[in-house]
């Protein structure tokens, strides 16, 4: 599209207009007197916090180990030293720029006036909940101020930003933050950005970051927009991380965005892009143009030609590590002549449809993606839908997919029979029954509608000469909207009956259409006109180019704006959060880029009113507009909203920075690395919560600080004297969890009912003129007529019900009506919490009575003030399109609301133990309570011979709500083993036998106090409270004949199943709770027991008869040792004699003296000892004293 300024002398009319919305818009601009200033963020790594120029890409996924250190040294901070403290790969730096004034100089004036920015960081659900727990989660945070490490010759400081971690969770790869100001400072609006894991980049050997889907282009060349068509942009709404979009023209590069086009990037892709033709595939040219782009969670998908690729990223947080690693292609052997979108996942999986041309004419390749495993089923499965529908010859158009809930492929399907003439049908295929059905006929003509905005197509009505032709279709399950577009539109909603919308031109021919699923519908033709639906409405209105378009390029060009040229190509439409954003390129020679900008709708329209519903009324000498307002109603409030988060289901933590004890209030690294390790606890708190056995407080952080909360003024005490040794205080009140959101002046985005719920609120409705009429009546006085209606449109009015009461404010020329929307408890069994929801939606409009129509409800007049109570009118709304509210974030359309709503069992509602309550009711009723030696305090034991009385609680962790579960419930063991290690999952027969109380193979491991069975006689049925579990654990039962492992009694862990489903009514919530029971004092059996007491009755007889012997043996063995020790030392003199002797006789000289000789030499002796008779000793055996004389034999020779 060109837009182009209008040149010259602007037209009187226009003159008018432009001076009259400058003075409207001037008192929203005094209001706002920032609102220039626009917040920024960049991503930067721990190490590259406080560089100005740092920005770094989204793509580490795993927590870093950067604060354990500096925990280590907070000892007098209310903290667990023992806990690890780990961190995110990323902080995200937040400034703000305005218009004509230096950033710096801003920054240090903001924080210098108190400004601090509000982080609100949003994760998305994730897409299988069969691996992951399907939670609304936000965490708020304040950003810390932290001073640049640039150089800076000022004393305090030159360039600073502000900081906050960036978190990341398990299974969440998109998010959105929330940049909002404190409310000091100056007045910044709040702005939403998506921050999104990219899985497509890896990191070099060279510490270089590259794509790994392609090489990326550094220039953005012209021709690649320039005169290109737009082409629509197709991903899984709310899920896909990154963004693709294809279409640029022969070449094989897409555009690929991680922030929703804040920032982008060009890569060439390296697929091999070859051209199989063949006689099933005819393709009459080349080119290497990607004609279609579909992203989901983690794996991107394109269309080339006739060949279909996809590639798988790494996400680690997500799944397993199925990364495909190149493009693969897929369909190898079929001719794909369209990619069809899904936009919405459903059964936990996403899904892709490919259409076939050629050999397989007639067929559709339904593609399931689960955590990035690709797989394709050609549908139908028995025959080609030609044969189905007894058509020799048909083409499949489009195709779109209803959902899991429906699991209806609704087809477009052109017929050629003859070939000259071609007829359109939609046609019908159930996925599980098989069945395929022509579900309508489209005409061959467009209708006359003569001067009608919509026509009922009821086959007599008249047609003109203008062939009808089909292009596609959309369908919208939350409102059950069906769209039939080309150069026509058709809406249904039961898809049977269809509406033809005349507003619509045939001239012109839809190209794709854009959906916001609240309500919004963008169009988009093969001429690059612009046109604007609202849903359940009939009135299309033309965007571009029109009157109203041009005012606008008029007022930006006054202002200067930088986002409007008067030579730009639109290259894709989009919404985003309910927002219409163009991604346009705009054409300024060298400073040619790409943007992405608001499509401001509600300014487009109010200026197409103003233009289209003014007169110009001669008053004097000039003439003066007079401008007719086709709003039934000046002013319109939403009263007595319910607090959100019970409808919502979001759960919100807040975690402030802590406070430094420096003077200036600039953060350090080390305090920012511990409110990184802050957050990173809070998370993880959040996500170990979820566990069977319910603390003492439902509450996720009150294991945090149980221990420390009483000691909170000591470490005040050491803060605020600053004497804490980290330098920071850390306040226990600023890490919680926030139940009591209150709700804003506005429906909810979703709404999630149970079974029977409710969601109530109140309308208040000023009229535009008389409100209510009096007319006399019969047997009255008189009664009251509304002016005003209040519409509620139901998508599935066998689901949900509405009520509604109005009542006239008389003095106040109003009205106000209550509503309360009600589940019917008929469209949902049974599932787990945030599994199988079935989508639909309710539509609030107002409506101006025509000529008094609808019934009034008579009612007497009282005083001013007073109410009178009327009935509502369920028709046709009048004011959508044509009422607006001027906030301060601009226009908003009013009187036409949609909102989805989400019926089933919501997320955040669990079923635990209540193990405290549970252990106080036993230890009063049992009059006893034994523990496990060995004390376990996160998983008590239970007497096997005490009544076991369990309690069970229903706790929401969304509102805080936590009370003891009043259902009935099945209780079964699922599995156990004596030990934690040796527990084993228990067969489908077994557990049938081990918890039937009919089993009469004696297997039974419990049974109840009081016996309650099914209706089918298998398991025992619980109520809601106070019904004892006894343990039997007969002879085939596997706790049966227990060995104990140590001198205790034996001990066993049971699996346990506790689930409500099929015997609680009152719910549509599926609790099942698998939770282990630890019993110990098990009986011995009959064997075992005879076992153990011949054992230790073996072992006493040993023991006292080997007493016995070591009493009667103990003399002999005493006089044996005696007699043996006496003869061992005689063995051992005689050894040592043998040894002297021996080394005498080598050292010794042989002496000639004679015998006698020796025989008369004087004694030596001592005379007074007397003589005595020689011994006789054995010549073997010598004595002492011939020991001596032997060794005077050998001295004494020497001396001679």
């Amino acid at each position: 599209m060109s837009p182009r300024v209008p040149a010259g002398r602007i037209p009187p009319v226009l003159q008018v207009l432009q001076a009259l919305l400058t003075m409207l818009l001037a008192p929203w601009r005094l209001w706002a007197l920032d609102d220039e200033c626009t917040w920024q963020f960049v991503l930067n790594q721990f190490d590259r916090v406080g560089q100005n120029s740092a920005s770094d890409r989204f793509f580490h996924q795993e927590p870093v180990d950067t604060v354990e250190s500096v925990f280590r040294t907070l000892v007098d901070e209310p903290i667990d030293l023992e806990e690890k403290y780990l961190g995110f790969p990323y902080f995200l730096k937040i400034n703000y720029s305005c218009e004509g004034a230096p950033s710096e100089a801003l920054i240090r004036k903001g924080h210098l006036t108190g400004l601090k920015p509000v982080v609100l960081v949003t994760f998305h659900s994730p897409v299988n909940f069969r691996r992951w727990k399907i939670e609304q989660l936000q965490i708020q945070m304040e950003a810390a101020p932290f001073r640049s490490k640039e150089a800076c010759s000022a004393e305090e400081v030159c360039s600073m930003g502000w900081y906050t971690p960036m978190p990341i969770k398990n299974g969440s790869v998109v998010m959105h933050v929330d940049i909002s100001s404190n409310g000091l400072g100056p007045i910044i609006p709040r702005k939403r950005f998506y921050l999104n894991i990219n899985g497509f980049l890896k990191m070099q050997q060279d510490n270089t970051i590259r794509f790994t889907v392609g090489n990326e282009l550094l220039s953005l060349i012209p021709r690649y927009f320039v005169n290109a068509p737009s082409r629509p942009l197709w991903y899984t709404v709310d899920q896909a991380p990154v963004l693709l979009l294809g279409g640029i023209p022969n070449e094989k590069s897409v555009l690929l965005t991680d922030t929703s086009f804040e920032d982008f990037y060009i890569v060439e892709l390296n697929i091999d892009s070859c051209w199989v033709g063949s006689f099933y595939c005819p393709q009459t040219s080349f080119t290497a143009t990607i004609h279609d782009a579909i992203a989901t969670e983690s794996t991107l998908f394109i269309r080339q030609n006739q060949l279909v690729y996809y590639f798988t990223g790494t996400y680690s947080i997500l799944q397993e590590n199925t990364s495909s690693g190149s493009w693969v292609r897929v369909l190898a052997n079929e001719c794909i002549k369209k990619l069809c979108p899904v936009e919405l996942h459903s059964n936990g999986s996403e899904y892709v449809m490919a259409l076939t041309t050629g050999k397989n004419e007639g067929y559709v390749h339904f593609g399931t993606i689960t955590d990035g495993r690709v797989s394709f089923e050609m549908l139908p499965r028995q025959w080609s839908v030609c044969k189905g529908i007894q058509e020799a010859n048909c083409s499949i158009i489009w195709a779109v997919f209803s959902g899991a809930d429906i699991n209806d492929l609704l087809l477009l399907v052109e017929r050629r029979d003859p070939p000259a003439r071609k007829r359109s049908l939609v046609v019908g295929y159930n996925l599980v029954t098989e069945e395929l059905s022509i579900l309508y006929e489209i005409p061959e003509f467009i209708p006359d509608a003569r001067g009608l905005e919509f026509l009922m197509l009821q086959r007599a009505e008249p047609y003109t000469s203008t062939p009808l032709v089909p292009k596609g279709m959309f369908y919208n399950p939350y409102n059950k909207l069906l769209f039939i577009w080309g150069n026509f539109l058709l809406q249904s909603y039961d898809l049977e009956n269809y509406i033809y919308l005349a507003d619509f031109p045939k001239e012109s021919t839809i190209k794709y259409l854009v959906n916001s699923f609240r309500g919004d519908l963008a169009i988009v033709t093969e001429t690059e006109e612009i046109w604007y639906l609202l849903e359940g409405s009939y009135q299309v209105y033309k965007l571009f180019p029109s009157a109203g378009w041009e005012v606008l390029i008029s007022l930006q060009a006054m202002h200067q704006s930088s986002l409007y040229t008067s030579s730009e190509t639109m290259v894709t439409l989009f919404y985003e959060h309910s927002k219409l954003y163009q991604l346009v390129y705009l054409m300024k020679g060298p400073e040619s880029r790409l943007v992405k900008r608001l499509v401001p709708v509600e300014q487009l329209l109010v200026y197409l009113k103003l233009n289209n519903s003014h007169v110009l009324e001669r008053q004097g000498n000039y003439l003066a507009p007079t401008f007719t307002s086709f709003c039934p109603f000046t002013v319109m409030r939403l009263q007595d909203l319910p607090n959100p988060q019970r409808y919502t289901r979001q759960e919100r933590y807040r975690a402030l920075p802590p406070r430094v004890l420096e003077s200036s209030g600039f953060h350090s690294e080390n305090s920012l690395a511990i409110y990184q390790g802050l957050v990173y606890y809070l998370l993880w708190l959040h996500s170990k919560y979820d566990k069977p056995y319910a603390d003492p407080v439902h509450d996720p952080t009150w294991r945090w600080w149980k221990n420390k909360k009483q000691d909170q003024s000591y470490y005040f005490y050491l803060a605020s004297n600053r004497q804490s040794t980290g330098g920071v205080y850390i306040e226990m009140d600023s890490y919680e969890k926030i139940y009591n959101l209150q709700p804003e002046a506005e429906l909810p985005e979703r709404i999630f009912l149970d079974k029977g719920a409710t969601y109530s609120f109140s309308v208040f409705l000023t009229a535009r003129g008389q409100a209510f009429r009096i007319k006399p009546a019969l047997g009255s006085p008189f009664f009251l007529e509304s002016q005003l209606g209040l519409g509620v449109v139901l998508a599935d009015p066998n689901c949900l019900e509405v009520m509604v009461s109005q009542s006239v404010l008389i003095n106040r020329n109003s009205l106000f009506f209550e509503v309360m929307l009600k589940d019917k408890s008929v469209c949902f069994d049974q599932g787990i919490s945030g599994h199988h929801l079935k989508r639909t939606s309710v539509l609030v409009r107002v409506r101006p009575k025509a000529g008094g129509a609808g019934p009034p409800m008579s009612g007497k007049m009282g005083p001013p003030g007073t109410t009178s109570l009327l009935c509502s009118s369920l028709q046709v709304v009048g004011s959508a399109g044509h009422c607006f509210q001027n906030t301060h974030q601009g226009q908003r359309v009013q009187g036409n609301v949609m909102v989805p709503v989400l019926i089933g069992c919501p997320p955040g509602k669990r079923l635990a133990f209540d193990i405290t309550f549970t252990l106080n009711y036993n230890r009063v009723v049992n009059k006893r309570y034994f523990d496990c030696v060995q004390v376990d305090p996160e998983m008590p034991c239970f007497l096997f011979r005490d009544i076991l009385y369990p309690f069970f609680l229903i706790q929401d962790l969304v509102t805080g709500d936590s009370g003891s579960f009043q259902g009935r419930y099945v209780l079964k063991v699922v599995g156990g083993g004596p030990t934690l290690d040796t527990i084993r999952d228990y067969t489908e027969e077994e557990i049938y036998r081990y918890n039937n109380p009919l089993d009469k193979t004696h297997s039974l491991i419990w049974t109840a106090k009081n016996r309650t069975t099914m209706e089918d006689l298998a398991f025992n049925l619980m109520p809601g409270q106070r019904l004892g579990i006894e343990w039997l654990c007969l002879e085939n039962s596997p706790c049966h004949d227990t060995v104990p492992r140590s001198i205790f009694a034996p001990e066993f862990f049971f699996k346990v199943l506790v689930s409500n489903r099929g015997v609680d009514k009152s719910t549509y919530c599926d609790y099942q709770l698998v939770f282990l029971l630890h019993i110990h004092g098990l009986p011995l059996s009959a064997r075992q027991s005879f076992f153990f007491l011949m054992v230790s009755a073996s072992i006493f007889v040993g023991l006292v008869a080997l007493y016995l012997m070591i009493c009667f043996l103990w003399p002999f063995v005493v006089k044996a040792c005696n007699v043996l020790r006496w003869k061992i030392n005689n063995i051992m003199a005689q050894e040592s004699y043998c040894s002297y002797t021996s080394s005498s006789r080598v050292f010794s000289v042989p002496s000639n003296i004679p015998s006698r000789v020796l025989s008369n030499a004087p004694s030596k002796a001592p005379s007074n000892i007397p003589s005595k008779a020689p011994s006789k000793v054995p010549s073997e055996v010598p004595s002492k004293a011939g020991c001596k004389v032997a060794e005077k034999g050998k001295v004494e020779p020497e001396q001679t």
